[in-house]
């Protein structure tokens, strides 16, 4: 991986964004895709980013529904990680704005991949939606040997989405029999926080903290988020390049805490700005769960009642990653949304 050309999809995302600033730090040869490359809250951020020495960064446009852009884009590549996707939870289309683009959008990166010759090393961008069932006991630890087989269209779109791609990968790559057979690796991230490096980035993961910088809450729902620092995210990503199992499976989580609690942290450090930390009862958050357009009943007893864990051990040892402190990623995460004024 010294002098390859390493193509990342999804660049101008939020998690895709942070491994091209890792990469480049690393003096490697990058080469980020983008749906619109004259878009500044896509390309700005990436233009204005450090380049270590025989660094280089090279901007290009992809449409993963466009399969000669695919193509041209993993050309002559040794290395792909594959970020790209939509982050989108709910919607009154799941099939054709969540689900397709995970799935299509993959075949087509894995078709590109066969096609180039000289990729190497594959790392696909999953999620903790991929392994977790709709179904579990209250303080179970899940392992990377779960998978979300029983995520639904209706009920779980974006789980599907995330296994489904994931299956694409996994499929593809026990298939392969031949001496160019790619390595390939999965990293399976939970709530994602840190520094936001575009306006862009405050959708998906994010929301959850604009909510409270935003005060769009008056109380909170008594849930439990796993985290992890975006930094460290991206880094598993490129240590999984040359690290770890070929066809591993690496869960980044660096541990959890009560959504009130995030955002005392937060009133802490930030003690000039008003945040919300009242956390509704159970019974109470379930009432207004009830009422909500965006939250169902069901989602609410599954999710605010039984706490959810993750072993992300496998990743501390065959990638040897250490995680940020949750306290640090969460402080880290505030200045650029407020000093560039991505709070109004």
């Amino acid at each position: 991986m010294n002098d390859g050309c390493v193509v990342v999809t999804g660049a101008s995302g939020y998690i895709g964004s942070h491994i091209v600033a890792n990469l480049l730090l690393k003096g490697k040869k990058v080469r980020a895709t983008v749906r619109d490359s004259q878009d500044s809250e896509r390309v700005g951020h990436l233009k204005e980013m450090k380049i270590s020495e025989n660094g280089s960064l090279e901007i290009v446009e992809m449409d993963l529904f466009d399969r000669d852009s695919v193509d041209l884009a993993i050309s002559g590549a040794t290395d792909v990680i594959h970020t790209a996707a939509v982050v989108i939870v709910r919607s009154r289309n799941p099939q054709e704005k969540i689900v397709d683009p995970s799935v299509i959008g993959t075949r087509n990166i894995i078709s590109a991949i066969e096609k180039s010759g000289t990729v190497e090393r594959f790392v696909h961008t999953s999620s903790t939606a991929a392994i977790r069932p709709e179904e579990w006991k209250n303080g179970e630890v899940l392992t990377t040997e779960t998978f979300a087989k029983d995520a639904t269209l209706e009920q779980n779109p974006y789980g599907l989405a995330k296994y489904s791609a994931e299956m694409v990968v996994r499929d593809w790559h026990k298939q392969k029999n031949d001496l160019k057979k790619p390595r390939m690796v999965t990293i399976h991230p939970c709530m994602v926080f840190g520094p936001p490096l575009s306006p862009r980035h405050l959708r998906g993961s994010l929301s959850i903290i604009m909510m409270l910088v935003n005060r769009e809450l008056p109380v909170l729902l008594p849930m439990q988020i796993s985290i992890v620092d975006v930094r460290d995210v991206a880094e598993a990503h490129v240590r999984a390049l040359t690290m770890g199992e070929d066809g591993g499976r690496y869960l980044t989580v660096a541990g959890e805490m009560m959504w009130s609690d995030i955002s005392k942290i937060l009133k802490r450090e930030f003690p000039e700005r008003k945040w919300p930390f009242r956390q509704l009862s159970y019974y109470f958050a379930l009432i207004v769960c009830a009422f909500h357009p965006r939250v169902s009943v069901s989602w609410a007893k599954r999710h605010l009642k039984n706490k959810l864990y993750w072993d992300a051990t496998p990743a501390e040892k065959d990638l040897k990653m250490e995680w940020k402190s949750i306290d640090e990623t969460l402080v880290d995460t505030i200045p650029n949304i407020i000093n560039n004024n991505w709070d109004k």
